[in-house]
């Protein structure tokens, strides 16, 4: 089925929906920022990792193919504090928090992407973009010792947080040497941070500029380059990343190699806990390993990070979390309605019907993914796919085969949402409540109404409900 609707993305550098076109043919190149492995990522970073799979999921679904990159930061100030702190080497201290992280990435059934650059892995390439740029004239080294890179030096800063580069003083610009600093803070921003031993123990790289390690805004441009090229089709993280991250990889990036760096820039808005920011300090901190030993799995949580679109702030409640799992049920179980049809035999249906309303349901989804990935409305079409279907079904107007046309329409859809589960299981229903379900089903045919209420309540208690289907009652288990 060939698409017709475009894939367009919000741009933030300049604030207009653009038609992805890639640079290289049918390749989009893209460039995710990753996790500073410094401790367990928390769902508020994992909103920022499911919104970055949606997009990628979604670029292949409009034929596209894509040759990504996240980056895992491992030298920063957290993580070399952290490597002190336990007395251990950097590797030793950051290894546990990215086998934590990809173990993270499938149970929220995020696709491996092809690249997962270390900034550990990338130093002399940093050191030849460090020198490229003093060479160039826009890096200099300060008076700790430390090298800057003057932001008055390269006219374009700004351009994607949109500040005014006007009004800064020349020549009298602060400089900052951590790894971040409080947004709406300009300043010359380091480059490769000289040696404290203090400060670093003994983590330290050797460098023509004397001992030290590379700034954290350094590392991403210099990975995103080497790996993908001087230009990239898209650069995407969450908004905090913005500025002044992302404003710094543009600076560095561009006045290395002259060339525009990335062609479109994406952002996620914030997740909050209960309208507030999440904070240890208030007790709403969350990781993903905190929501799955309360019961919850990995699929019901990447419903909830993805349900809401990327620019909206989203709100976590366990109320909000508890409704996920009453939708995701009852795609579940249209999707056992549609496999009993497809094995039933049924020849009987409505082809003109079903394979319109199929036709209709997937240039509606794709029209809302491809309008800057409107995943609210894609997903109220597949409910609305799910309301139209059943009542076909109700009067018995589906065939086999249109059942399985159904499926692999929905299968199609979970290319990009990847939250539905098509194996079929048999139901492991207790031996003794199927008894009670067979006992109930013959005292309601002899007027035993109290014993078929005792029946009932037996197997409602148990944790089931009896469901009436075309073909007679079945128990099935409650999603609560």
């Amino acid at each position: 089925m060939t698409l017709s609707p475009k894939l367009k993305l919000y741009n933030t550098e300049t604030r207009h929906k653009e038609e992805l076109k890639p640079l290289h043919g049918n390749q989009v190149l893209m460039y995710t920022c990753g996790p500073t492995v410094y401790n367990y990522a928390h769902i508020g970073n994992f909103r920022t990792y499911v919104f970055e799979d949606l997009l990628r999921r979604t670029i292949k679904f409009f034929g596209f193919q894509i040759n990504q990159a996240m980056n895992l930061t491992d030298i920063d100030d957290k993580t070399i504090a952290g490597a002190i702190r336990e007395k251990v080497s950097l590797s030793e201290y950051t290894r546990p928090f990215i086998d934590a992280f990809f173990e993270d990435l499938k149970t929220l059934n995020i696709e491996p992407v092809e690249h997962y650059p270390a900034a550990t892995d990338f130093i002399p390439e940093m050191i030849a973009v460090i020198q490229k740029l003093i060479a160039n004239g826009v890096a200099y080294e300060g008076g700790d010792g430390s090298i800057y890179f003057a932001i008055c030096k390269f006219p374009r800063y700004g351009c994607l947080s949109h500040f005014n580069i006007d009004e800064l003083k020349v020549g009298a610009s602060t400089r900052v040497t951590s790894d971040e600093y409080d947004k709406d803070h300009l300043a010359d921003f380091v480059l490769w941070k000289k040696f404290d031993p203090q400060r670093d123990g003994d983590i330290f790289w050797e460098s023509p500029f004397g001992k030290g390690r590379p700034g954290w805004h350094l590392e991403c441009s210099t990975m995103a380059m080497k790996i993908l090229g001087d230009t990239i089709d898209i650069h995407v993280g969450g908004v905090d990343n913005m500025f002044p991250h992302h404003e710094n990889e543009i600076a560095q990036s561009e006045a290395c190699t002259g060339k525009i760096f990335s062609k479109l820039w994406m952002h996620s808005e914030h997740l909050v806990v209960d309208n507030k920011k999440m904070s240890k300090s208030l007790g709403n901190f969350f990781t993903l390993r905190d929501l799955l030993s309360k019961g919850f799995t990995g699929i019901q949580v990447r419903y909830m990070l993805l349900h809401t679109h990327y620019k909206t702030q989203l709100n976590f409640t366990f109320e909000g979390l508890e409704a996920i799992k009453m939708s995701l049920q009852r795609l579940q179980d249209f999707i056992t309605r549609l496999q009993e049809i497809a094995a039933s035999g049924t020849e009987a249906g409505s082809s003109s019907k079903i394979a319109n309303l199929i036709e209709e349901k997937h240039v509606e989804f794709a029209s809302a993914l491809g309008d800057d990935l409107n995943i609210s409305i894609a997903l109220a079409v597949i409910f609305d796919l799910v309301r139209q279907t059943n009542a076909l079904a109700d009067t018995g107007a589906i065939s086999s085969i249109e059942a399985v046309k159904l499926l692999d329409l929905l299968r199609r859809f979970n290319e990009v949402l990847s939250v539905l589960n098509f194996e079929q299981q048999a139901p492991t229903i207790p031996e003794e409540l199927q008894e009670a379900l067979e006992k109930r089903l013959q005292a309601r045919k002899d007027k035993d109404w109290a014993l078929a209420d005792r029946l009932r309540d037996l197997i409602v208690n148990s944790g089931y409900v009896i469901e009436d289907t075309p073909t007679g009652a079945r128990l099935k288990k409650c999603s609560t």
